[in-house]
């Protein structure tokens, strides 16, 4: 924490919607605030990069509903400044664009509190560039305002100059749809009634809508579609680009709504290539990574490694927790010797090479049990030859399968827990609603420990009413992992034929 009365308020645009769009400044001081004091339009994905210890106050407003009022606003961000913490003021947008940003910057500085502002990405500009709508263009428009559509409908008259309005290349309406009626007879006065307008709803996020017309029918036709805030309207010849040149609403899996369920720290590569492919991925990380409860038998085993024949790695979280533990002792990649690297899957084996070993072993099919098999194709379990001495650094719950095989066969084999799968818990309410209500198209299992853990946070009745949509398809990255969901009664809708990330993601292109 800062020295009493030295805190700071830092004034930050979280971007129109998508993550991706999130500037590095602001990703950075989401990570490290004390208090995160956000609006409305800040997303779930977004709150997921917050500091887990930061203290939330929301203070978002929804059309003329206003959770908490403007003074009282200013009030919490100099009270949590003046002592002595790291604010965050998270808007969506720009802070300074159509926001309250500046009136809450002069507040603080007339008393004294430092501020710094992060600017961010606008939805003017990037929720028509999502919608394939560039806000200028050289053949079309030159010139692009932003203008706020929030004006009382009950005044006689609009503050706003239509006739100078009309003469700008491209408008872009913040806040407008409720008034879109006005907006498009005011500006038909000036402009035909030809021009062509769109208005595009949460913008660059997947659930993005985009309805084109002109001014002389957009409002008939957002009715009619069902558009309702937040949403931007476009207004400007631009417009009549985006069949050239939309490509978000195109993507293979724009639309659909998939929950992943990895380990937090395992989730954002599954994650981001479902997002890359257009999917609004909902994070329910039912598991977390943990320590073993006794780390010396994993500590004892890292200092003697190159006395085994074999350490086998099942999983790039046993990869990690064995590196973790010969780097606690002043190791690294070297303290392998002689000793010979097994990995099941390519992840484990990328995880290996990063950590600067090179697998000398992996099995064609992505299962432990497959160790046995290749280990056999090669000679190293031979009738008659020496007992291959094994190490297994695995999880708390890995199953027993693959050591029984490997004695069975003559082995000395030493496990160790190299980590635990414990229950993750925290922040998943709006996952689960969701699911509850039918509101999701897939949910992905990547592991047994998924699984089960998925059916316990669920609960009974979640569970049953989130498997009665017709909706939900429950896919598995491969056999281990549907039998725990065959267990648990939880129907499965199909399984990777390879069994790793980019199996399931083809998986998915190919059912949802």
């Amino acid at each position: 924490m800062a020295e009493a009365g030295k805190g700071v308020v830092y004034l930050a645009g979280a971007g129109p919607g998508d993550p991706g769009l999130l500037t590095v400044r602001c990703r950075d001081l989401l990570a490290s605030c004390e208090v995160l004091v956000y609006d409305a339009l800040v997303s779930p994905e977004i709150m997921a990069l917050a500091n887990p210890a930061a203290e939330k106050i929301y203070v978002g407003k929804r059309g003329n509903r206003h959770e908490v009022e403007q003074p009282d606003i200013n009030a919490i961000l100099e009270t949590h400044a003046r002592a002595g913490r790291k604010v965050l003021r998270l808007k969506g947008g720009d802070p300074y664009l159509f926001g309250r940003g500046a009136e809450e910057a002069q507040h603080l500085l007339a008393r004294g509190v430092k501020v710094d502002v992060i600017p961010g990405v606008t939805a003017g500009i990037a929720a028509p560039a999502y919608a394939g709508i560039p806000v200028t263009h050289r053949e079309f428009s030159s010139a692009v305002a932003f203008v706020t559509g929030h004006e009382d409908p009950t005044k006689p008259e609009s503050a706003l100059d239509w006739a100078a309005l009309a003469k700008v290349g491209t408008l872009c309406f913040y806040m407008g749809v409720k008034n879109l009626g006005r907006i498009a007879s005011e500006l038909s006065k000036y402009m035909p009634a030809t021009t062509p307008a769109a208005v595009i709803q949460w913008g660059t996020t997947p659930r993005q809508r985009t309805v084109g017309g002109t001014l002389a029918d957009i409002e008939a036709k957002v009715r009619a579609a069902g558009l309702e805030a937040p949403a931007l309207t476009v207004v400007g010849k631009v417009c009549a680009l985006r069949e050239e040149l939309a490509f978000f609403e195109q993507r293979p899996l724009f639309g659909r709504r998939i929950v992943v369920t990895r380990a937090r720290e395992q989730a954002s590569d599954l994650a981001q290539t479902l997002a890359d492919l257009g999917a609004e991925v909902l994070t329910l990380p039912v598991i977390k990574i943990a320590p073993p409860d006794d780390p010396r038998a994993l500590a004892a085993a890292a200092k003697q490694l190159d006395k085994f024949d074999w350490v086998v790695l099942t999983s790039v979280n046993g990869v990690d927790a064995l590196f973790d533990e010969l780097a606690r002792q002043g190791r690294d990649a070297r303290a392998f010797g002689p000793c010979k690297a097994a990995s099941v899957g390519p992840a484990t084996t990328a995880r290996l090479a990063e950590k600067g070993i090179r697998a000398d072993l992996q099995p064609p099919k992505y299962v432990a049990e497959e160790i046995v098999a290749s280990l056999d194709a090669r000679g190293a379990l031979a009738p008659g030859a020496k007992a291959p001495r094994m190490l297994l650094p695995r999880a708390d719950i890995a199953r027993s399968t693959l050591p029984e095989q490997l004695r069975e066969r003559g082995c000395d084999v030493t496990e160790v827990i190299a980590y635990r799968t414990v229950l993750e818990t925290a922040g998943k309410e709006y996952v689960l609603d969701e699911l509850a209500a039918g509101r999701v198209d897939a949910v992905t299992f990547t592991s047994a420990s998924t699984v089960r853990n998925f059916a316990q946070v669920l609960g009974p009745e979640r569970l049953k009413a989130a498997l009665a949509s017709a909706r939900l398809k429950c896919l598995s990255i491969g056999p281990v992992t549907s039998a725990a969901m065959n267990e648990a009664g939880i129907p499965l809708g199909g399984e990777a034929a390879e069994h790793d990330i980019p199996g399931l993601v083809r998986l998915i292109q190919s059912l949802v």
